[in-house]
């Protein structure tokens, strides 16, 4: 499941990739129209769901073994909602949370909570090309695990 997802990048990378099963989570339902037109163009599969971070049920997670997410924790009202999904994740058996981020402030308080609280890490990366940029990923792995 990517949650946050737009245009469904990530999403349509993991389905054409490793024929994952995908869900596509945005609160605006009009970001699907483009998502639709990307899906078409690179033969892709994915379905959607319009939710925000709080609507996202446990049965729903269930499904899902990786819950991901890419520049979703932008605003300092994101960081409960965001720890609330994760947690609902956890609790709902998903194996695996990345979420991904240029490093803004809301989403270090997140990821400050998930590697204090629970077995989270904030892991750096970076590329060279097409351009140079940097950020961080804050990963959670299962509660059992």
């Amino acid at each position: 499941m990517e949650v946050g997802s737009g245009w469904g990048r990530v999403s349509i990378y993991c389905a054409k990739t490793y024929q994952a099963s995908i869900s596509c989570v945005d609160i605006d339902s009009e970001v699907f129209l483009y998502l639709q037109f990307h899906v078409r163009m690179n033969s892709a599969r994915v379905t959607t769901m319009t939710k925000g971070f709080d609507d996202v049920t446990d049965r729903e997670l269930q499904a899902f073994d990786m819950l991901i997410g890419s520049d979703i924790c932008f605003w300092n009202t994101m960081v409960h909602s965001l720890k609330g999904l994760i947690l609902r994740a956890l609790r709902a058996d998903v194996h695996l949370v990345l979420i991904a981020d240029p490093g803004r402030i809301p989403f270090e308080q997140l990821g400050e909570h998930f590697v204090k609280n629970l077995n989270g890490k904030m892991l750096r990366w970076a590329v060279r090309q097409p351009y140079p940029i940097e950020g961080e990923i804050l990963k959670v792995s299962s509660l059992l695990d």
